[in-house]
């Protein structure tokens, strides 16, 4: 059988062979790659084309995976899909993730026979979400957002416009994959003539490897392991902290990424703007740590790390930080918006709580910090549910039977 990947990222083998920088995500599409081969007894021959920022499409072989890179030029998506089609001649197309313009290119170009689509995230839903509860007033634009055309009112909105290629992608498709009731739900309702398909996602391998210990973590410490713009809730994590701080002063978030707060005034956006004055005003300035940019084990160490991890987004589908989180056993509290909830049975494999409700956040960390039974019980009973949730072997064989499936049907 053979099978193209549509991927939104260079998988870590080509970015190697070619010397480009590795990304800090997507790593478990790679981990999933490698075992659906293994898995199907190596019946499939896999291709995967992802968008690179050269000028000429490349294609090159690693690992037993061809890959190509296609140049991000909109205008020319259309006619280098067709020339990948006809080299590799595919049985089936996947395409992961509906969330970007490349997707709908892939269909308009090739056609929707033999064609599913994972659902990552849906944009068209997200952007609704996009300012994470913050008034428009709270973010005015900085002379840096006006300058590049690029406040979030403009995230905003780019956003909205992905959505609408994402819906018009949906309205197209006969098979889809996804993973919670939130996105069938979605998918429903968009396109109900479509077929959906349930497959949990195999996670990063190095998440298999180690455990969470009470012992060995950092005490009343939080880990985000992302918060750049409002969506992904670090503003709520700041409400909730002074009410943390009462009893723990001495707490910490440890939070993943670029430290977007330490730049030139005359380079900070509107959220950087707006979650600097709340760190001032909050008096927290010694409680919020940029850690950087973070690998694959350089994560595993942060999230062992941590006594709680945290995930407040103002909306995810089932984001894999929780469930790497899980599977290593660190207790988790989330919001509980869009498919968390098909992740975490409240009160044995974490803690969930009303996004806006930062109230009940401070007291559901403060519940981890205060009781290493409750810690030890929450870590145990989220690693057993995320070790089968995430099975690598039976995730694979999942996918393989789906891919058949189509074949049989269309």
């Amino acid at each position: 059988m053979k099978v193209l990947w549509i991927s939104n990222i260079i998988f870590p083998d080509a970015c190697r062979a070619l010397n480009l920088p590795i990304p800090f995500v997507g790593g478990w599409m790679q981990a999933g790659a490698k075992n659906l081969i293994a898995h199907s007894e190596h019946d499939i021959e896999l291709a995967v084309a992802a968008i690179y920022s050269g000028k000429d499409l490349k294609e090159l072989t690693v690992n037993n995976i061809k890959y190509y890179l296609i140049p991000n030029k909109e205008e020319t998506l259309n006619h280098y899909f067709k020339i990948i089609k006809d080299d590799f001649s595919p049985d089936l197309t996947h395409i992961h993730g509906s969330e970007y313009p490349h997707s709908l290119s892939y269909v308009n170009a090739c056609g929707n026979n033999n064609v599913v689509v994972s659902i990552q995230g849906l944009v068209s839903v997200y952007s609704k979400y996009y300012y994470g509860g913050i008034s428009k007033r709270n973010l005015m634009p900085t002379l840096r957002d006006l300058l590049r055309n690029d406040s979030l009112y403009f995230q905003k909105k780019r956003m909205f416009a992905r959505g609408k290629k994402e819906v018009e992608l949906l309205s197209k498709i006969k098979y889809v994959i996804g993973r919670t009731n939130w996105d069938a739900s979605h998918v429903w309702a968009i396109n109900p003539d479509s077929k959906y398909y349930f497959c949990n996602e195999t996670l990063r391998d190095s998440f298999y490897d180690e455990t969470w210990n009470i012992k060995n973590c950092e005490k009343h410490t939080l880990f985000l392991s992302q918060a750049h713009y409002p969506i992904k809730g670090l503003q709520q994590i700041l409400e909730a902290l002074p009410l943390v701080k009462r009893k723990y002063p001495n707490v910490k978030i440890y939070i993943a990424g670029n430290n977007f707060l330490n730049v030139s005034k005359l380079k900070r956006n509107g959220f950087a703007r707006y979650v600097q004055k709340k760190i001032s005003q909050l008096n927290l300035e010694e409680n919020v740590i940029f850690v950087g940019m973070l690998d694959e084990k350089q994560m595993v160490k942060q999230y062992l790390k941590a006594h709680v991890f945290v995930c407040p987004s103002a909306i995810e589908n089932s984001p894999n930080s929780v469930g790497e989180a899980q599977l290593l056993g660190v207790p988790t509290v989330a919001s509980y918006v869009g498919g968390s909830m098909d992740m975490i049975s409240d009160g044995e494999t974490g803690f969930l709580y009303r996004f806006e409700e930062t109230e009940l956040l401070a007291y559901r960390i403060c519940q981890i910090f205060d009781n290493e039974e409750i810690s030890q019980t929450l870590s145990i009973q989220a690693k057993a549910a995320a070790e089968k949730r995430h099975d690598k072997k039976n995730n694979a064989k999942e996918l393989y039977s789906i891919y058949k499936d189509i074949l049989r049907n269309d």
